[in-house]
């Protein structure tokens, strides 16, 4: 309750700080970044502040006040990605307007399945994990407390349903019209209610289980050291990007079960880091090399096969090179500390 009493004293701007920190960061690491918005599209920027700020804070915030865990806040992360593949851009139920090879790959029963899989991963990742976790590092002091009130809560709200809906129609019915020429997608009732049912599950398995699940999952486990960590972590979104490539069908000879193999292998070595992280070896230091690893081999990553449109390749390159640098010289900062125990969501 003090400590509620101390934050309501600082100025709002300070209260407002690590809410607006983490709506920012999530699309920014998850789609400007690496590239997944364009800089010739970065308009719909502020569309995404909304969708993925917003539902990464009200994600965080819940796993927070509730003491969710790391499951809950997984699990909540995982039902927000369902809500944007399925029900907002519907891009999972849509038939895909990116086909490498020409022909449709993993596609069954009206699901892309294989894409599916591979947006449950990077969006649950990037969306959500990793920027709770940069906006942790960046707030440390502040780690454990609410960062959302209920006003903030109530303008997220306000804002979610338009930004959503303008989400849906720039891309089902501006971008797959006039850019792809493809005709626009309505998703079939069947396919909706299925959406709906799989998010409220994600959901209820967060409030409730959440906490019980974390704790039992969570056996320690020695994490290695920083350094090989950081290169293990950069392995992830490599992962992550090949089986995405394979979505797209770059290799449409490769059984879909390969791919789903894959996924599966991803989601097993991420559930790992729990572990790690419950260990009393685990510092600060383990921290920053988990999360920059994954984080900086995700702006390389998107290179390959990247547009040459030069206002987006060069404004990539520029963005990129400047958030690196700020990542580096917050660990400059914060090194000196870095032998510390890490700060963790309560569970």
């Amino acid at each position: 309750m003090a400590n509620q009493i101390d934050v309501m004293r600082r100025p709002f701007l300070s209260r407002v700080a690590p809410g607006l920190t983490l709506m920012v960061l999530a699309p920014l690491i998850a789609e400007l970044l690496p590239g997944a918005t364009r800089l010739s599209s970065a308009f719909v920027f502020p569309i995404e502040v909304v969708i993925w700020g917003g539902g990464a804070l009200v994600a965080r915030e819940l796993a927070c006040r509730r003491s969710l865990g790391w499951v809950g806040l997984v699990a909540l992360a995982l039902a927000l990605s369902m809500a944007e593949e399925c029900l907002i851009q519907q891009t999972s139920f849509a038939p895909l307007v990116v086909k490498i090879q020409g022909v449709e790959y993993a596609r069954a029963f009206g699901v892309n399945y294989v894409y599916l899989l591979w947006a449950l991963l990077y969006e649950s990742l990037f969306v959500v994990v990793i920027p709770v976790g940069l906006a942790h590092l960046l707030f440390a002091c502040r780690a454990r407390d609410p960062w959302l009130s209920r006003a903030g809560a109530v303008i997220i709200a306000l804002l979610f349903m338009p930004a959503c809906f303008a989400a849906w129609y720039g891309w089902n019915q501006i971008a797959r019209v006039k850019v792809f020429h493809l005709a626009p997608y309505y998703l079939p009732t069947h396919l909706a209610v299925a959406g709906v049912v799989a998010i409220a599950l994600l959901i209820g398995t967060a409030l409730v289980v959440g906490p019980k699940w974390s704790a039992r999952f969570a056996k320690p486990l020695p994490p290695p050291h920083p350094a090989l960590l950081f290169l293990l972590a950069a392995t992830v979104p490599v992962a992550i990007f090949a089986l995405e490539v394979l979505a797209f069908g770059i290799a449409p000879t490769v059984p879909p079960a390969a791919a789903v193999a894959l996924a599966a292998i991803i989601a097993a070595a991420l559930l790992l880091v729990p572990r790690c992280r419950a260990a009393p070896t685990w510092r600060v230091g383990h921290e920053f090399a988990a999360l920059y690893g994954a984080t900086l081999a995700n702006f390389a990553v998107t290179f390959v096969g990247f547009g040459n449109n030069p206002l987006d390749l060069y404004g990539k390159i520029v963005l990129d090179v400047v958030a690196t640098l700020l990542l580096l010289a917050f660990w400059w900062r914060r090194r000196a500390i870095s032998a510390g125990p890490a700060v963790a969501l309560r569970s």
